[in-house]
């Protein structure tokens, strides 16, 4: 019963970013392997769309470590739990609360014992500069305590870049890139502390290498000229390269012809899906005080209140006209949906 739910869930899921992302480019998800313990460690910009991404797309159903503010309700958490949220406490919740975290890793060791996967984000907090940001040491407590408590576990941590084309915007682009294993019982030594230090460092660099780190130094000034550069940020080497090389032999990203038709067929979903979009627009965004959470409240917004909304519409041409009429308006709703973010 539990596969069925995990499974119905991501498929739907799968279902609405198809509609959402104009397009998802994925990378060597053949890295992320089958029934043997994964820690999966990826950089974090856009807020929940980060894990939806990797739970959809990395070929596993694996439990996912998550701030404990949002299961503050009864009813909320035990539909997280059932989706494989575990809270993890941070100072912010308290001091009092960080011995939580105690049984909380724990269940962790316990988890890759069985060959689980899960997702950890160890820069700690999303922000949607492209810049790898210092790793928490969190997830280093999580793999040393599991290898001790497990000597013979086969540990594997792959490193994941997550790249948008514009996070803020709609519809977007995103391409996923999931790193060479590296295994964890390479980092064990007589010196705890030296093990910490290099395994961050590690994981660090591999991430960098796998989606865009424009150093902090003149971050704004380099920002500006890979923007002018029209470079491809889905494709961080090529955009590293640039960086490295001093803009110089920077590959560009074509930009589509097609912006007339396209704002024509945006218009067009717009005056379809009008009731939720003005729910979005008024109600909702307005209310979003971080920028990062704004893609995840309108994807949130495109899974639900949109077809819903198209549901009843259907349901009442076909209540007060044809079933054939429903079934045409519906279909070109799609189409026109798929034409306003694909394009």
């Amino acid at each position: 019963m539990k596969f069925i739910w995990l499974y119905s869930v991501r498929l739907y899921l799968s279902i609405g970013m198809f509609f959402y992302f104009r397009k998802i480019r994925i990378h060597s998800v053949k890295n992320v392997p089958k029934n043997v313990p994964v820690l999966l460690l990826s950089n974090h910009q856009n807020a929940l769309l980060d894990a939806l991404l990797i739970a959809t797309k990395s070929g596993r159903f694996s439990y996912f470590l998550t701030r404990a503010a949002v299961f503050k309700k009864t009813f909320v958490s035990k539909i997280l739990m059932s989706l494989q949220l575990l809270p993890v406490y941070r100072i912010r919740d308290g001091w009092s609360n960080l011995t939580n975290n105690n049984a909380i890793f724990e269940t962790c060791s316990g988890l890759l014992n069985k060959n689980e996967a899960i997702v950890i984000f160890p820069e700690g907090s999303h922000n949607l500069k492209r810049i790898v940001r210092p790793l928490s040491k969190g997830f280093t407590r999580i793999v040393f305590d599991t290898l001790e408590q497990y000597p013979e576990i086969d540990l594997q941590l792959i490193p994941v870049g997550l790249n948008f084309e514009n996070a803020e915007k709609f519809p977007d682009s995103t391409s996923i890139i999931f790193g060479e294993p590296i295994f964890a019982k390479s980092f064990v030594s007589e010196n705890k502390n030296e093990s910490i230090v290099k395994l961050k460092a590690k994981i660090q660099l591999e991430i960098s290498k796998l989606t865009t780190h424009i150093p902090l130094d003149n971050y704004d000034e380099t920002l500006e000229k890979l923007n002018a550069l029209q470079v491809d940020f889905l494709n961080p080497k090529n955009v590293n390269n640039c960086i490295a090389n001093n803009f110089k032999n920077c590959e560009t990203n074509q930009k589509p012809k097609l912006k007339g038709i396209k704002s024509f067929f945006k218009g067009l979903l717009i005056l379809n899906i009008l009731l939720p979009y003005l729910v979005w627009k008024f109600v909702i965004k307005p209310k979003i005080d971080e920028v990062e959470f704004r893609s995840t409240f309108r994807f949130a917004v495109a899974i639900t209140l949109v077809p819903f909304y198209l549901l009843i519409l259907t349901f009442m041409l076909a209540l007060f006209l044809s079933y054939q009429i429903a079934a045409i308006y519906l279909i070109a709703v799609l189409i026109i949906s798929l034409l306003a973010v694909k394009l």
